[in-house]
């Protein structure tokens, strides 16, 4: 009974029959039909006019988003324990040629502007300091905690203040408008967010990602960025209709409210005792004993080992009700 990754989970269906269906010949790379829909896709979902890129990874599209915010020889402001900082390989870095990472702190993986300020306040305002350039927050974040409207607004009001780019890694987004039932606008651009990297695969896409631009003109640079770093897919008409299939109907808040859900019942049974943090997306992260742990796996759990006495646990768009009954159960008896 899986619980380990939302990355594990299986393709949803509207997405596999849209594989079959764009299986046809059609232009190469970025110029057939269903890619030149996206960006009329994401203005009407967002209530703007926006650019948006097929990736392949959520590595390749922070990255390449942090690019185009961040010179090599400037710095991003993100949480210590952020994606970009702790699990992926020093690709910003090496898209950006050489930009660095400056860490906060802050509960739950979450920034406030108070944090940001008292960052920025130690960097001095000379040319043997890296100058910040960018900020990215996780929505939701690493651990499952989710940043309101009103939040990225005063996170969007200090990056205009401070003249800081300002990057969303959307990777569990939907689970973020799931959770608060807004508009993704109030999320993104109408809070002062550039650029969005917009989560499918842990959602039920298969191998597809989008990076969004609000700020239409960082978009052309980007194009270059991509194909150089080698995510110019030949046959990108594939992922271009998943990420559509997953807009149309609303199937991706569909099956970003199924894994929230599943993972609220995991949570109510686990108890506030037990519970690390609130839930409030997806993830669930728990106080467990190695025995306690070793007790939930022999009975067929399959999760992460979260640190000394945590657990994660993370609940997916397919997951099976009986499966999330048990474990709920088990977490009870414990």
């Amino acid at each position: 009974m899986r619980f380990f990754s939302d990355n594990a989970a299986a393709v949803c269906p509207e997405v596999m029959a849209a594989l079959t269906e764009a299986n046809h010949v059609d232009t190469a790379y970025d110029g057939d039909a269903l890619s030149k829909r996206l960006d009329d896709a994401f203005s009407d979902l967002f209530e703007t006019r926006c650019r948006a890129i097929w990736v392949a990874t959520g590595t390749a599209a922070n990255s390449l988003a942090l690019a185009a915010l961040c010179p090599p020889h400037g710095a991003i402001v993100c949480h210590r324990d952020a994606h970009i900082q702790n699990d992926e390989c020093g690709a910003p870095e090496f898209y950006t040629h050489g930009a660095k990472l400056l860490l906060a702190d802050g509960e739950g993986a979450k920034l406030t502007p108070e944090t940001i300020r008292a960052l920025l306040a130690g960097v001095r305002d000379d040319v043997h300091q890296v100058q910040p350039a960018a900020l990215s927050i996780t929505n939701a974040t690493e651990y499952g905690l989710v940043y309101t409207p009103d939040e990225v607004k005063a996170l969007g009001d200090l990056c205009r203040e401070k003249e800081l780019g300002f990057h969303v890694d959307g990777a569990r987004f939907a689970n973020a408008v799931a959770r608060l039932d807004c508009r993704p606008a109030d999320l993104t651009w109408r809070a002062g967010v550039d650029a969005l990297s917009f989560g499918f695969v842990k959602n039920g896409g298969m191998s597809a990602e989008a990076l969004i631009f609000f700020d239409t003109a960082l978009a052309d640079a980007t194009l270059y960025r991509k194909k150089r770093a080698g995510h110019l897919l030949s046959k990108g008409r594939f992922l271009a209709a998943q990420i559509l299939a997953m807009l149309e109907d609303g199937v991706w808040l569909r099956n970003a409210r199924a894994a929230n859900d599943a993972a609220a019942r995991i949570g109510a049974a686990a108890g506030g005792d037990r519970l690390v943090l609130p839930v409030e997306a997806n993830e669930v992260f728990l106080r467990v004993t190695p025995e306690e742990a070793a007790a939930l796996r022999d009975q067929g759990f399959d999760f992460y080992d979260w640190g000394p006495g945590e657990a994660r646990l993370v609940a997916s768009w397919d997951q099976r009700p009986e499966d999330v009954s048990a474990l709920a159960a088990a977490i009870a008896a414990l």
